[in-house]
């Protein structure tokens, strides 16, 4: 359900005198680079909408798409009664690797939509067309931090915390986040890409606790790295526990991200780790001297 303040939008499209703004070309340069971001942002955003992990996230990137749809439908009308003509333009597309990285770029081109249409506002003395930009700045302003809302993948210990962990461990594309940090247990998302493993690794001091939200895998333990003598296949919504002093890896045999979170016992890494890769889990590892 699409939020109620969707219909506090800009009420109508005035009628615009273009006698004083045919020539006026900075301002029609101007409306023609509004056009063009938010074309850009409506076509990222229904590819975003189709990647969104969950229903809640799903909601928040079409209601910002409508918001942009009216923002283009208002430019474009301005267009045409500044200058007579229909707008000629080509816009980019915006490119992301992942749905996190598409979430960042969305961000990103809410925040220079903001500083655009602030610019915008200096190049008209008429009030119905300052108010029109004002909106869209408001606008750009509000998605800018409906965006930043649904990146904060952070770690909130050591304060009583509630989350939808299914929902937060498939919105997770980092190999490793630390969601929450305390003097005695630490929870942290990963995804491990097609192909790839945690990395054969032990755990001398603390007990380990796994669950599997997306994808499959096969997890091996055993008590020397080169006797994993335990071995067993795993499926979204299995739970894997690792005992101390167990040698073990992870490894995705699937044809998507494997996503899980972990439970140690106590903590295993520092308060607000966040390893985008496994390689940049590895040099911190060695950098940390673990």
């Amino acid at each position: 359900m699409y939020d109620d303040s969707l219909t506090n939008s800009y009420p109508y499209y005035p009628t615009y005198s273009n006698s004083m703004y045919r020539y006026d070309q900075p301002l029609i340069d101007a409306v023609v680079d509004g056009i063009k971001k938010e074309a850009s942002s409506i076509e990222l955003y229904t590819r975003l909408a189709h990647t969104a992990p969950n229903e809640s996230h799903q909601q928040h990137i079409l209601y910002a798409l409508e918001r942009n749809k009216v923002q283009y439908s208002q430019l474009h009308s301005l267009y045409v009664q500044l200058t007579g003509t229909h707008p000629q333009f080509q816009h980019e597309q915006i490119h992301y690797q992942n749905y996190r990285d598409g979430l960042e770029k969305a961000y990103q081109t809410e925040v220079a939509g903001y500083d655009l249409y602030q610019k915008s506002c200096l190049l008209t003395k008429n009030p119905q067309v300052q108010n029109m930009f004002i909106w869209a700045l408001n606008n750009e302003r509000d998605n800018a931090m409906r965006f930043e809302a649904l990146l904060q993948l952070k770690d909130y210990g050591d304060a009583p915390f509630v989350i939808d962990i299914e929902e937060a461990t498939k919105q997770n594309d980092t190999f490793r986040t630390a969601l929450w940090t305390g003097s005695h247990l630490q929870l942290t998302l990963m995804s491990i890409g097609v192909g790839e493993d945690i990395g054969l690794e032990i755990h001398p001091d603390l007990d380990q606790f796994l669950r599997i939200e997306q994808g499959q895998g096969v997890v091996k333990m055993g008590d020397s790295r080169e006797q994993l003598t335990f071995e067993e296949k795993i499926y979204d919504d299995f739970a894997i526990i690792i005992p101390a002093v167990k040698w073990h890896n992870l490894i995705n045999t699937g044809n998507e991200p494997l996503k899980l979170y972990s439970i140690y016992a106590p903590p295993q890494h520092p308060f607000g780790t966040v390893h985008k890769t496994k390689a940049d889990a590895l040099a911190a590892e060695a950098e940390e001297g673990n």
